[in-house]
This record gives structure tokens, sequence and C-alpha cells, in this order.
């Protein structure tokens, strides 16, 4: 490639100029690239701190889109986000590539093969970087400097287009700061970043932009596990109190006699054992925002005192005769229905409604069709982090199984799911790639086989059936069927099964025998 061609750069810069969506216009840059570079993967990935978060992608596992790169942690990507120049790595370069079994079009191990990255600037300074793989050792070296800049610089203007057109939408000055707060501590601390494209997950993204600048009491409503704690905190992140303190308040974990002391403090002396002063949660967020998880647990005596607070923005301190006055904003969470707890009588009409005002529910996650994968693939990033390996990945066949699961325990059951497999796959592998396969789940998943089959799922696929017995027993039956559909699917081939399933064909015969599954074929006359 001489020169990128002038078709190439007219129909880039007409896709800058059209009121596309973000991922439309992304979508249409990779195409351009690829039509330009003839590559086998290109990835484009927004700069965020002191990570590198993938926008859009082609010729990578879908799951990667869910990964969020450590720069510090990648010599690849630190390379190219020190640079102002596009970087070409040497087809036998020794450092580490961060899509080692990603690649769509090869497993395992990437061999000899040809790597560039583009820094993409904005005022000098770094918002992204472009990525281009090919298997092609040297694909690469022949393509001039003008060429690659010119690239970049179509990439950089479409990248920090979307950015200003979402600054322009959420107010410029509110977004930085919002970005900034949520890419330095809050997308550290449990999860902390709403993860997820289906239409539910963005109902809900669409719900919090709407609240979090009003000072509403927000209630959140949801299964356990699904992330209620996470948009509480994205409420408070987005919203006006962002700079004062968010106070959590697990009302779950009080003891009764203690509860009112948490909430509004107490003076010495106020009750046996009260030596000192306590300051109470509702004065220690004045002027920010109260968290109260699992507010349905509060009894009726306290909800009466918390209604007040809500009411007036008033609190009175355990022992003390003098109102003090709070600007406090309450959101509330709880995994119960309250409206069935205010017509048992277990919970207070008039509280509900005060704490109602605009309610959320945070969706289950088997209603969340199409964002497992991306759930999944943030959370290997993260165990990959944390157990210290160089590559962490998972088969099709693996991420298949948990896309089918029912997640009772939702997003947070699916992370320590994650996690175990990580651990488990990390003592089977001796590669630099560490793959997550279905045994590594099939041992972490036993509630699997207590649950019936989705609806939506092909009653010919992975016919679960309920079992009772021990926990053993119930992950060898699981073992069993996932073994016998694969058989049955490879129409009797050992090393078929085996592939599909990941595992060693002399380890799954083994297996297979100690479970007790037989294949025999037989010779029908017509």
């Amino acid at each position: 490639m001489a020169e990128i061609s002038s078709s190439a750069l007219i129909v880039l810069a007409l896709d800058l100029t059209q009121s596309l969506a973000d991922k439309d216009r992304f979508e249409r840059l990779l195409s351009t690239v690829r039509h330009a570079v003839d590559c086998d993967a290109v990835v484009l990935l927004h700069a965020q701190g002191l990570q590198l978060k993938p926008l859009a992608l082609q010729g990578l596992a879908r799951e990667t889109l869910g990964r969020r790169f450590a720069i510090a942690e990648h010599p690849r990507f630190e390379r190219i986000c020190q640079s102002t120049e596009p970087i070409r790595f040497a087809a036998n370069c020794e450092l580490p590539d961060p899509y080692d079994g990603l690649l769509l079009v090869h497993e395992g191990d990437l061999p000899v093969h040809s790597c560039m990255g583009l820094p993409l600037l904005a005022n000098n300074q770094l918002i992204g970087v472009l990525t281009l793989d090919s298997m092609v050792p040297n694909a690469f070296d022949d393509i001039p400097k003008r060429s690659l800049d010119i690239i970049a610089a179509m990439s950089a203007a479409t990248l920090n287009t979307a950015i200003l057109l979402q600054e322009l939408e959420t107010h410029s000055q509110h977004s930085r700061q919002v970005v900034a707060e949520l890419t330095q501590e809050a997308l550290l601390k449990d999860g902390g970043e709403l993860i997820g494209e289906s239409e539910a997950m963005l109902k809900l993204k669409n719900e919090i932009a709407m609240v979090a600048d009003s000072n509403f009491s927000t209630l959140i409503e949801g299964e356990t596990g699904v992330g209620k704690e996470l948009v509480a905190r994205t409420i408070h992140m987005r919203s006006a109190r962002r700079e004062a303190p968010l106070v959590y308040v697990n009302c779950a974990a009080l003891p009764e006699t203690l509860i009112e002391s948490e909430l509004f403090g107490h003076v010495k002396g106020a009750f046996t054992g009260a030596d000192r002063d306590r300051v109470g949660k509702f004065s220690l967020a004045n002027g920010g925002t109260i968290f109260l998880d699992e507010i349905g647990e509060l009894p009726l005596a306290v909800q009466s005192k918390l209604l007040r607070a809500l009411q007036n923005q008033e609190i009175q301190v355990v022992g003390k005769d003098s109102i003090e006055h709070v600007d406090v904003r309450i959101v509330a969470a709880t995994n119960r229905q309250l409206a069935v707890e205010v017509e048992e009588g277990r919970f207070r009409a008039d509280l509900f409604h005060r704490l109602s005002v605009y309610p959320i529910a945070v969706p289950a996650l088997r209603h969340r069709s199409g964002d497992v994968s991306l759930l999944a693939g943030y959370f290997i990033e993260q165990s990959r982090r944390k157990l210290g390996m160089a590559q962490l990945a998972i088969s099709a066949d693996a991420l298949a199984l948990l896309s089918q699961y029912d997640w009772p325990g939702n997003v947070r059951e699916l992370e320590h799911v994650i996690s175990r497999g990580a651990l488990r796959a990390r003592g089977d592998s001796h590669s630099n790639i560490v793959r997550i396969g279905l045994t590594h789940l099939a041992l972490t998943l036993p509630s699997a086989v207590e649950s019936e089959p989705s609806a939506d799922l092909a009653p010919s696929r992975l016919p679960i059936t309920q079992s009772g017995g021990s926990l053993k027993q119930q992950t060898e039956e699981f073992q069993r069927q996932l073994i016998l559909q694969q058989l049955s699917d490879a129409e009797g081939n050992w090393s078929a099964a085996a592939k599909a399933l990941s595992v060693d064909r002399a380890n799954l015969n083994r297996l297979a025998k100690r479970l007790g599954i037989q294949v025999s074929k037989r010779v029908e006359l017509n």
C-alpha cells in the first residue's frame, strides 16, 4: 500500500459529518481502516486515566469489549501511549500481546505476526489508541508513515467528535468531572462501571441520567446481586453532590437497639454504653448522599423517625432535645417488593411513597440479553490482574454455557464463577494463555443442575435436569449430561467431543468411564 486511497479518505470524512450514533460511527471507522489496510483485527480504545477501554472492534472475541486494560500492565499498550507516532512492533517482538487468545482467526498462543498501534491525539493529549493485527508477518512494514499519520488523524477526529458530542449532551464540564471520578475511584470498587448494551441496561442508564441531577429521593429495587450499590454510587457521582460524601448504611446489619444511634448519632450518657458523643450517618452525609441499603429491613419504630428526616430534613440526636437540620439526599435499595410489604403492614406506606419519588428497577442478569459476554470479559480481565497471569481467556463453549445459565445470583454470581474458573484453569494450564474451559465451569456451577432450562433455549441443547443428592453427585450428573450432549453432537466421535470440551481425549475417556458413559455403534440394514 503506497498511499491510503483518496476514496477511503472521502468515505471516512463524510462519515464524520453525518449525525451517527457513536457505535455506528466507530464501526464505520474500523471498516474504513480495514478497507485501507489489510488486517485480521482492528480495535478502537478510549484512554480513560490509566486504562484503555475498548469502544469497538473487528476480528476479536466480543467479550474483549468488557475488558479494561491497565496501560502499565501491558508493555505494548504502554509504548503506544507514550508515543506521538505510529508504533510498528517487530514480527518476533517478545513483548506480550494483550490480545493473545482473543483473535477470532487463531486459537491459542499467537505465533509470529504483525502488530501496530496508532496513538490518537487531540490538542496534543492522548484520547485513545487504534490497534491493528495481521497473522501475516511484516504485513505493515511497507506502509508509508504519511498514510499511517492520516489514518491516526482521522481516527482521532472520529473519537474526539464522539467525546465532544457526549459532553455537549450531558453538559461538558459536568461530564468531564464525572468521567474523572468514575475512572479513578469508582471503577476500582465493586465493578464500578455499568457494563451492558442490552435494551434493559440502556433503559437503566437512561433513567439514572434523568434522576441523577435532581435531589429526588430514589428507591432502587432489584434481586440480590444485580448491582444496586453500583447504581447508587453512579447516581451520586453524576449528581451535583458528587464532591460531597456518599455515606453507606447497611440497614440489615444494624442491631435493632442501635439503629437510631447509627443513623442520627447520640450524646454521651444517652444510654448504657454511650461513653462518648457519636456522630450519626445523616450528619456525616450532610451536603451529600446517604445510601440506605436493604431499607426493607428497618423496624417500623425507626421508619417513623426516618420519615421526618425525609420530609423536613430534620434529625434528632439520641439524648438531645433539640432538632438538627441536615441537607441530605436519600437513595435507598431493597431486594424486597416494598409495595407488598406495605400491603402486609411490614413497611410504612408514607415512608414508601417518600422514598420512591423516582423508583429504579435494576434488571436481573437473565433479562439482560447479550450482556453476559461483556461482563465475563470484564471479570476475566480483573481475575487476570489479581492472579498475575500474562493472559486469561475463555473458550467459546464455556462462554456459551455462561450465556445459557439462568444466574439466580445475578452479576455477583457471575463474578464469583469467573474468579473460581480462572483459578482452576490456571492450575490446569501449561501455556502463557490460560483458558477457562467447560470443565472448569462444570465444577463451579453446580446449581445449574438444579435449575430448569430457560424458555428460549432449544430443547436439544444441554438437557439439564433436576437431581437431588450431594454437591459431588449433582456435579457429576452435570458433567455426565454435558459429555453426553457433546458426544451426541459429534456423532460418537471422542476426539471431536474432547476438542469441544477443551480437554485431552484420554482424560475425557477416563472421566466418561468413571461416570458410566459408553458409546456403542450399530449397523442397520434397510
